[in-house]
C-alpha cells in the first residue's frame, strides 16, 4: 500500500481529474460554472484540495524583443479535504466569478486570437497534480460589445488582438497584463492613423476605455502615439454609440501631439474622459475622470453576424485558427514545471 501511494504521488496509479466547463462563452465578471470529474487511482487517496487556476498567454517586452509565457490572474479553491476510495468516481460542480478584467476571445461567435484557459490542481497526498487545461471562451460585455459594434460601423476594421504583461499608469487596472484589441483606421482617417488600439479595463461600477493612436509622421514631423481614456457605465444602453466613439475617435485623432491639457466634460452624459498625455505602460497619465450613471434602459441587443466590426473579425481570421491557437497554449503545459510567469 505504501509503494502504491507513493507512485500515486508520482502520477503512476493516482487519482485522474477532468474538469468540464459548462457550454457556451462567460462574460468579464459574469459566473463561470462546470464539474471537476474524479476517478480513484490504484489506492485510497486524501484530496487535500481542488483548485481551479484561470490562465492566460501574455507578451512581455524587454531589452532582448518580446517574450511569450503562462500568467495564472486567478485561482479558486473548490473543494477538497476528502478521501478518494480506490477507482472512485466522484463529481464537484463549481461556480466562480471571473474577474472583471478578463480579456475577451471572441466577437459574434469568432475568435479573436487570445488563449485563456483554466486549469485544474489536484492536491493529492501532499503532491501537486496540475490535471489538464481547459479553453476559456469570454464574449464581451454589453458596453464593450456596442462599442466594438460602433468602431465597425464607423469603418474601423479589426486587425489583430493580444496580451500585454504590465500596467497601464493612470487607470484602476486590476490584472497583471491587459488587452489591446488593434484596429485598422477607417478610410476618414487613414491619411493621419496607421493604427488604433482599444483596451477596456472593467470593473463592478463601470469601465474605463483606453484608446491609443499611432500617427503617421508628416513633412516635417515623425510618427507618434496619442492616448486618451474615457469612462463609461454598464447602463448605458440609451447612448447613440456612433455618435459617442466618432466623438472620441476625433479628439484621439485630432490630438496635435500626445502633450496637452485636460479637457473639460459634462458631468450629465452617461460617460467621461481623460487625457493620458504618454505611452501606454512607461508614461504618467492623467486623472481626474468618473463614470456617470446613463438613463434607464438596457439598450438594443446587436444580433450575431451584424453589420460592423464582426466582418474585420471574419475577414481576418478563421476560426479554426483560433481554436489551433488556444490548443498551442496547452501542450507542453504539463512540461512547464509550473512556471506561470511570463
Amino acid at each position: 500500500m505504501v509503494f502504491k501511494r507513493l507512485l500515486g504521488s508520482l502520477g503512476v496509479g493516482g487519482p485522474s481529474v477532468d474538469t468540464v466547463l459548462d457550454p457556451g462563452a462567460v462574460t468579464p465578471g459574469g459566473g463561470l460554472t462546470g464539474q471537476v470529474h474524479l476517478k480513484g487511482g490504484n489506492a485510497d487517496f486524501t484530496i487535500e484540495h481542488i483548485t481551479l487556476e484561470l490562465v492566460a498567454r501574455v507578451e512581455a517586452e524587454h531589452d532582448d524583443g518580446e517574450s511569450e509565457g503562462l500568467v495564472v490572474f486567478d485561482r479558486f479553491t473548490v473543494g477538497g479535504d476528502f478521501r478518494l476510495a480506490e477507482g472512485e468516481q466522484r463529481s464537484i460542480p463549481f461556480s466562480v466569478n471571473l474577474p472583471w478584467e478578463t480579456p475577451i476571445t471572441e466577437l459574434y461567435g469568432q475568435g479573436l486570437g487570445i488563449a485563456l484557459g483554466v486549469r485544474t490542481e489536484l492536491g493529492v497526498a501532499g503532491a501537486k497534480d496540475k490535471g489538464d487545461m481547459d479553453p476559456l471562451a469570454v464574449r464581451p460585455l454589453p458596453v464593450q460589445e456596442s462599442i466594438l459594434e460602433a468602431l465597425g460601423q464607423l469603418g474601423f476594421a479589426f486587425k489583430s488582438a493580444d496580451l500585454e504583461l504590465g500596467h497601464i499608469r493612470g487607470t484602476g487596472q486590476q490584472l497583471p497584463f491587459y488587452q489591446e484589441i488593434e484596429l485598422a483606421p477607417s478610410p476618414q482617417y487613414a491619411h493621419q492613423v496607421a493604427e488604433i488600439e482599444v483596451t477596456f479595463l472593467a470593473g463592478p461600477a463601470g469601465m474605463e476605455v483606453v484608446l491609443e493612436a499611432d500617427k503617421r509622421g508628416g513633412f516635417l514631423s515623425e510618427g507618434h502615439d496619442t492616448v486618451t481614456r474615457f469612462t463609461v457605465s454598464h447602463g448605458a444602453g440609451a447612448v447613440d454609440w456612433n455618435t459617442e466613439v466618432d466623438s472620441w475617435m476625433r479628439q484621439l485623432v485630432g490630438r496635435r501631439t500626445s502633450h496637452g491639457s485636460h479637457h473639460a466634460y459634462d458631468s450629465h452624459a452617461p460617460y467621461g474622459h481623460g487625457d493620458l498625455h504618454a505611452d501606454k505602460g512607461h508614461g504618467h497619465y492623467g486623472h481626474g475622470d468618473h463614470g456617470h450613471r446613463s438613463g434607464p434602459g438596457m439598450g438594443t441587443a446587436i444580433a450575431a453576424g451584424a453589420a460592423g466590426l464582426a466582418v474585420g473579425v471574419v475577414g481576418g481570421m478563421v476560426a479554426a485558427e483560433a481554436v489551433d491557437e488556444i490548443g498551442d497554449l496547452f501542450e507542453g503545459d504539463e512540461e512547464d514545471g509550473g512556471d506561470d510567469e511570463a
